[in-house]
């Protein structure tokens, strides 16, 4: 009597386990060809839901969004600048970051700063090349462009070469920081180093807050410049 009660007991577990994997695993086969044939949703939160809308029209590959799907976003800047080393100045600056080339790493900014009354002055544009997954939350990437550059005693132009780095903190751009070194005219007498750190953050969907810090160095002076602006997110 106690065998068939072990038996008894045993085989009701089975059953019960066998239960609820089939609950599991059934509606996972609801496809045919990569498709979702059906949902057992009100259509109401199927129109509120893109990811659902998207997940019945096709199976989407989540390896192939961490590769193309960028952590940080495209950008278009406006602000205000502080210079500390050139008499406290004021001025204004203006930029897009991070124009992405089709579905491809390489990504193109601009720039452009000056003081209200032109003595501090710099602009140019560059292309950058991240050598992880865009959908990391770290990346890094080389930079290459031109970059002029006009301060209180000299000015100059050239050739720009650096590095870059990307921390995503939140994903889509909710908030991030990154961290730049480059030279102009590198190796050459009017070579002149620069080192940017910035911090954003986002405080809509679609607009960020951005701080800014940028140190230049040079043989003739050194310069700093911060600036607080607005991002549009694109």
């Amino acid at each position: 009597m106690i065998q068939f009660f072990k038996i008894s007991k045993n085989f009701y577990f089975i059953t019960f386990t066998l239960n609820f994997i089939f609950s599991l695993v059934l509606p996972l086969q609801a496809q045919t060809s990569g498709k979702i044939e059906q949902l057992d949703l009100s259509p109401e939160i199927i129109e509120n839901s893109p990811i659902l809308q998207r997940w019945q029209e096709n199976i989407p590959n989540i390896l192939e969004d961490i590769r193309h799907d960028p952590s940080f976003p495209t950008r278009i800047k406006l602000g205000y600048s502080f210079f500390p080393s050139s008499g406290d100045r004021s001025g204004w600056n203006i930029g897009i970051e991070d124009v992405f080339i089709e579905r491809t790493r390489l990504t193109f900014s601009a720039d452009y700063y000056a003081s209200f009354d032109n003595n501090r002055e710099a602009g140019g544009g560059e292309a950058r090349y991240y050598v992880m997954p865009l959908g990391n939350y770290v990346n890094f990437a080389p930079t290459l462009g031109y970059r002029y550059i006009k301060s209180d005693d000299y000015d100059t132009d050239g050739l720009k070469v650096g590095a870059r780095a990307n921390f995503a903190l939140s994903p889509q751009g909710a908030a991030d920081l990154s961290i730049s070194q480059s030279f102009i005219s590198p190796g050459s007498e009017d070579e002149v180093g620069i080192t940017n750190f910035s911090v954003n953050y986002a405080i809509t969907n679609q607009l960020r807050i951005s701080t800014e810090i940028e140190r230049q160095n040079s043989q003739a002076d050194q310069d700093s410049r911060l600036s607080i602006n607005f991002e549009l997110i694109n």
